[in-house]
């Protein structure tokens, strides 16, 4: 999760909020990749997670690789919470349940962000093994109830988790036993921004289906190939989803600000105090006539921690982030970056991505998005199979990558594999925890390692 802001400029009007978009288009030329993985840390030899206090515990592997990388360490109060790259621009976080968090730095093509990724898995695994912290590479921890599941220091999961049970049925399962592979692309006007934005929501369950991998949650298969997301189908109705607005006539930045602000706070940042508004109106913030906080003005800062809280399937700040996809091995976390580049960084490639999608209705694109968790790539959708669409997508980013003539192309191969044998990792898990390991789930933590 961002590493909330600070920026104390008060908000005057709405068009404020809307310039604040405006300042996000990038010449080509500066179009950068930042790759965001999360991972489930677990005590080695054992099926136990992993704490946060202690000398083998989060706080304690931060405070190593604080000192081993020289990054600034982030505080919630008294505990360290996440570390930040005051150079590179990359950071580490802790999700509510403890899944460890790289958010890569801005980086000009594929193969740095393999180097950044394998860069952070040996010192992960350096000072893990020193600590007795190993990592799963699932989208979803396999074993732990919520009650096992460990709470992290911060002051904003608090809030959410009060929340939660409020809006949905699956939120704090969302927030405590689900893990993610994302992506963040640049655009380069309001208009590109809308066209990659349609594409990609478009295709994000295409790449739901690609990488599903938590088929296990609770110690027991759960008829979901990715249940991560299906979790996220009953998180919050309010802030997540496909966004239907997207397709209509007028999208764009103030588009996206209308329902940006009809989505309900969290809560409001005050020095190191966080104020809990949940389901309050960023509307009445500006006014100053938020009821728990009569007075008190929005300020540009809440704006942008405003915007780290909604959680549509692809998330537009200043550029555009892609929220489809399960964790999984590393070089499936590679191939998530692949996969939308592809698509989305060459002219040609994003024309026909976008011809792949442009006939598809929203009921299309809810249906697949309904039934992709259960059946991944065998769902069906206006008669063809998700495999079938995901070839031609496939396709279309190998030759995207190509264009680029970096040889990026390469990242895209487990996913080729993937197409070509017909299942996904989730189906291979499942055929071995019935099969090779007799409903244990136990195993995964052993065959399952990032």
């Amino acid at each position: 999760m961002a590493r909330d802001q600070f920026d104390p400029t008060p908000i005057e009007s709405r068009d404020e909020l809307v310039a604040w978009f405006e300042k996000g288009p990038k010449p080509v030329s500066e179009f950068r990749i930042g790759t965001e993985h999360e991972k489930v840390p677990f005590l080695t030899g054992t099926t136990e997670p992993v704490p946060y206090g202690g000398p083998h515990g989060i706080g304690a592997l931060l405070d190593a690789l604080a000192q081993e990388s020289g990054w600034e360490p982030i505080m919630d109060g008294a505990s360290i919470i996440g570390l930040a790259d005051s150079v590179g621009g990359g950071a580490i976080s802790i999700e509510p349940g403890g899944q460890f968090e790289l958010s890569g730095a801005p980086l000009i093509d594929l193969h740095a962000g393999a180097a950044e990724l394998q860069g952070h898995l040996d010192a992960v695994h350096r000072i893990g093994e020193r600590l007795g912290i190993s990592f799963l590479s699932l989208g979803c921890s396999p074993v732990w109830s919520r009650a096992r599941t460990p709470v992290m220091p911060k002051g904003r999961y608090q809030i959410m988790a009060n929340y939660m049970p409020k809006v949905g049925t699956m939120g704090l399962d969302m927030m405590f036993r689900t893990t993610t592979v994302q992506v963040n692309l640049d655009f380069s006007s309001e208009a590109d921004m809308v066209k990659k934005m349609r594409v990609s929501l478009a295709l994000q369950a295409i790449a739901t289906a690609l990488f599903a991998n938590s088929p296990v949650m609770d110690g027991r298969a759960t008829g979901f190939l990715s249940t991560r997301g299906e979790i996220w189908r009953h998180t919050d109705a309010d802030r997540s989803g496909l966004i239907p607005f997207a397709f209509e006539s007028g999208m764009g930045f103030d588009r996206y600000t209308e329902w940006a602000l009809d989505v309900p706070m969290y809560f409001v940042k005050r020095g190191d105090t966080y104020h809990d508004v949940a389901g309050a109106s960023f509307r009445d913030l500006m006014n100053g006539t938020l009821p728990a906080m009569p007075g008190v003005r929005a300020t540009l800062s809440d704006w942008v921690n405003h915007l780290s809280t909604l959680f549509p399937d692809v998330r537009l700040k200043r550029y555009i982030e892609m929220r489809g996809a399960d964790a999984g091995p590393a070089d499936m976390l590679n191939a998530l970056p692949a996969f939308w580049v592809g698509l989305l960084y060459d002219d040609a490639a994003l024309e026909a991505a976008w011809a792949l999608v442009k006939d598809w209705t929203a009921q299309d694109r809810q249906t697949l998005r309904d039934e992709v968790p259960v059946s991944a790539l065998n769902t069906v959708s206006r008669g063809r199979t998700v495999r079938d669409i995901a070839r031609d997508a496939l396709a279309i980013a190998r030759q995207g990558l190509q264009a680029r003539g970096l040889g990026e192309e390469i990242y895209l191969d487990p996913l080729d594999a993937i197409i070509a044998d017909g299942r996904t990792l989730a189906e291979h898990l499942l055929a071995r925890y019935g099969r090779d390991w007799s409903k244990d789930a136990d195993r995964i933590f052993k065959e399952n390692l990032l």
